[in-house]
């Protein structure tokens, strides 16, 4: 079925028909207007009786609705800077390791001696090489960092050249390692390699979705993380043996950043996210924000993960 324009009146009254309250029109047009209707409608599930019945419930108002984009807008933008301090650690630790142990110039860091030799890895291995050289070719001339190596030295270092890489590349380098170079980088932020390779994709996963401004805060990963100690000790409940939250949604990725992240920046992330959902809870009268963590994936106890 194809999807027509509708105006600011037309979506208007797509709204009230499926019983949302809209106080004031001119103010929900203006919103609709600076912020786009297929957006601020992406935010309606959980205003809503059921996924079939496509009727809010009962009492629901646009600014309810709107409350709940500007949660997700609000953490997603805490989210995303906490991300970009992991990125630029990993990326750092990565380019001293292996340029401390394999050297600086890019035929040195780049031989494919000094990644895994697992066979299974092989192709991999190579499409990581090949990736990191036309980042360094596609940014040697265009970056102000890799410009300047290029000019003055000849050649671009891995410290530099990492700044440019994107995490999925940067995390995608760091599972072609060998295991000793996995085992310093991994130690470094006092994790196994496994928790590591296991804990990557998803936070590259909602890394991506931050840039992107897609809705971060009911979002389910393919990928599960490992169970961690923190599902145990916040007592998590199980469903069919499983953790039913922290694996796959966004409270997965609080966990991981509790291990990445020093302390002190994980517990004022923590009271931020704090902050924004206290603030969501005075603003929505028609459903619980009860509602709301479970579609995070948050336990009722989100914040005793700070102390643990």
């Amino acid at each position: 079925m194809e999807k027509i324009f509708k105006t600011l009146d037309e979506q208007i009254s797509i709204l009230k028909n499926k019983g949302l309250i809209i106080e004031d029109e001119n103010e929900a047009k203006d919103i609709l207007l600076r912020e786009n209707y297929f957006f601020i409608n992406g935010y309606r599930r959980l205003l809503m009786n059921s996924e079939k019945d496509k009727q809010f419930v009962k009492g629901a108002t646009f600014r309810e609705l709107y409350s709940l984009f500007l949660f997700d807008r609000y953490f997603r933008n805490i989210l995303f800077k906490n991300l970009l301090i992991v990125e630029n650690s990993l990326k750092s630790v990565i380019s001293y390791q292996l340029s401390k142990k394999y050297g600086h110039r890019e035929k040195e860091y780049l031989n494919v001696k000094n990644f895994s030799n697992d066979h299974t890895k092989t192709r991999k291995v190579k499409d990581i090489i090949e990736k990191m050289k036309r980042q360094i070719r596609v940014n040697g001339s265009r970056h102000s960092a890799t410009m300047h190596y290029q000019n003055t030295y000849g050649y671009i270092p891995l410290w530099i050249v990492v700044k440019v890489l994107s995490f999925g590349i940067v995390c995608e380098l760091y599972s072609v390692l060998k295991t000793e170079d996995q085992v310093e980088i991994a130690s470094i932020f006092g994790v196994s390699t496994h928790y590591m390779e296991n804990f990557l994709p998803l936070l590259a996963n909602y890394r991506n979705l931050c840039a992107h401004e897609d809705i971060v805060y009911e979002h389910r990963t393919e990928r599960v993380i490992a169970n961690t100690e923190y599902h145990e000790e916040l007592g998590i409940p199980k469903m069919d043996d499983e953790y039913i939250y922290g694996k796959d949604d966004i409270f997965a990725a609080i966990i991981v950043l509790k291990y990445m992240l020093k302390p002190d920046d994980f517990r004022l992330m923590m009271r931020e996210i704090e902050y924004e959902i206290e603030k969501l809870d005075g603003r929505i009268d028609s459903i619980p924000i009860d509602k709301v963590l479970d579609r995070m994936g948050f336990p009722e106890n989100y914040m005793d993960l700070v102390e643990l």
